[in-house]
């Protein structure tokens, strides 16, 4: 079993609602860092830039040199903190000190020196992490012109310390939001899984008896459609139930009545047996009785057994077969029971083959017991036919005799289990010949029809579809 299958329908749902929720407030949380470094950086960058103009106000061009107006005072407030100290310098190139840090890294190769630009890098200084701005200003005199380059240093400890402070701002906001959309995730799935929380308390609750129907009105839409499917095998559940309890109950009467007649006459042949002067040809006729009840209750059992392979819990699968080839078969293998009764039977049919889906044995059963039925009701000398014949995307199987036929208000009735017409007239049948039919039909999608043979007994057939291709 998958890990998925594994785990339940509520940690599913929070997996794939919390998950992508971590995730994008990962990728928020990675893109506010850069946008807070990236705003440090730009507030740093333009203090620098002042400072490089302010300080390069304080130089000023005298003849072939620099006056310096730098005052002790200024210097000290630029050196007061030592924590963020600022680091300063000016110089004329080709690298000519003219005051400030010594130590001052040079621009970067490649960087062009043009009058008036601000340039930014990041260095260090006596192992301090530094952001540098570098200035060029022109100086000198008309006839020799110079660039004076003035740079300011400033640790970056307070770039980092003011990214630490916007991601705080922003950090505990939104970390707060999130706690609170995972608590809402959560609070919505469990309050919509109630729902079915409490469908699965009504079904463990029952008892295995009850079929009632689960009452969900007030379910949501989804519920509701799985409430009202569990309705619908419920239903069908009882219907089962009851008709395999109803079966079982007339199984029953029907075999207790045989297997006690049957008792009756074995008694009956084995006091006679035991007599002194037994009387032989009463004990064979008793016996014969008894090989009468013998075969009665084994064609009991035998048609029981075919209605149950005809269920549908049964479970069999329709395969493709020949309807024409199987009926040909059915009908030669009753030609002796009908020659025996001195009746004519027949088949009659298309010469090719009819392709249908089906499932040989129990369609095997339906006419066997259609064409016994024929052959055990017609009188000696009449007619029995088989009939196929194909109708468009149909075929129709049919079994005509000239038997005495079943009244239209009893045609119904017959394929009720163990219900006959005339129980004294037919004192050998079970009454299960035609619910046997009917529930194979039902197998295949189809249902026996009942009607009048002209000029006299009876028509049973059905329809199936051909199978094309």
């Amino acid at each position: 079993m998958s890990q998925a299958r594994k785990l339940s329908l509520r940690r599913q749902l929070l997996i794939w609602l919390l998950l992508p929720q971590l995730v994008l407030w990962l990728a928020a949380a990675l893109l506010a860092h850069a946008m807070a470094v990236r705003y440090a950086s730009q507030v740093i960058d333009q203090t620098l830039a002042q400072s490089t103009r302010a300080l390069a106000r304080q130089v000023k061009p005298f003849g072939n040199g620099f006056y310096v107006d730098f005052p002790q005072a200024a210097r000290e407030i630029l050196e007061e903190d030592p924590a963020d100290r600022v680091y300063y310098r000016v110089s004329s190139p080709p690298e000519a000190f003219l005051l400030g840090e010594p130590a001052m890294p040079a621009v970067p190769p490649g960087l062009p020196a043009r009058a008036g630009d601000s340039y930014f890098y990041n260095a260090a200084i006596k192992g301090v992490d530094v952001r540098v701005a570098a200035l060029y200003l022109q100086a000198g005199t008309h006839d020799a012109p110079q660039l004076m380059l003035v740079q300011v240093a400033k640790s970056r400890a307070q770039s980092a310390e003011l990214t630490r402070k916007i991601m705080l701002d922003m950090g505990l906001p939104l970390m707060g939001l999130m706690l609170l959309t995972s608590l809402l995730v959560w609070g919505g799935i469990t309050r919509g899984l109630s729902p079915l929380r409490r469908l699965r308390r009504m079904v463990e609750n029952r008892s295995p008896r009850d079929m009632a129907p689960i009452e969900a009105s007030d379910a949501p839409s989804e519920v509701r459609a799985l409430a009202a499917s569990i309705n619908t095998l419920l239903a069908e559940v009882n219907g089962q139930v009851t008709q395999q309890r109803r079966f079982i109950a007339d199984a029953a009467h029907q075999l207790r009545t045989p297997l006690a007649g049957l008792k009756s006459q074995n008694e009956l042949v084995r006091s006679e047996l035991q007599a002194e002067q037994p009387d032989m040809a009463r004990a064979l006729r008793q016996l014969g009785q008894v090989d009468a009840s013998v075969a009665r209750t084994i064609h009991l059992v035998n048609q029981l057994l075919a209605l149950a392979r005809a269920e549908p819990e049964a479970g069999l699968s329709l395969e493709p077969l020949d309807l024409a080839r199987l009926a040909r078969e059915v009908t030669a293998e009753a030609v002796p029971r009908a020659l025996a009764r001195k009746q004519d039977l027949g088949f009659e049919g298309p010469d090719g083959a009819a392709p249908i889906l089906g499932h040989a044995g129990l369609l095997r059963e339906l006419l066997a017991n259609l064409v016994d039925n024929a052959i055990q009701y017609s009188p000696a000398g009449s007619e029995i036919t088989v009939t196929l014949a194909l109708d468009g995307d149909e075929a129709e199987l049919a079994v005509r005799d000239a038997g005495p036929g079943i009244p239209p208000a009893e045609r119904d009735k017959v394929f009720q289990r163990f219900y006959r017409v005339d129980p004294q007239q037919n004192s050998k049948g079970c009454g299960l010949g035609l619910a046997i039919v009917q529930e194979i039909a039902r197998r295949h999608h189809s249902s026996v029809k009942l009607a009048d043979n002209s000029p006299q007994g009876l028509c049973a057939s059905l329809r199936l579809p051909v199978r094309r291709g």
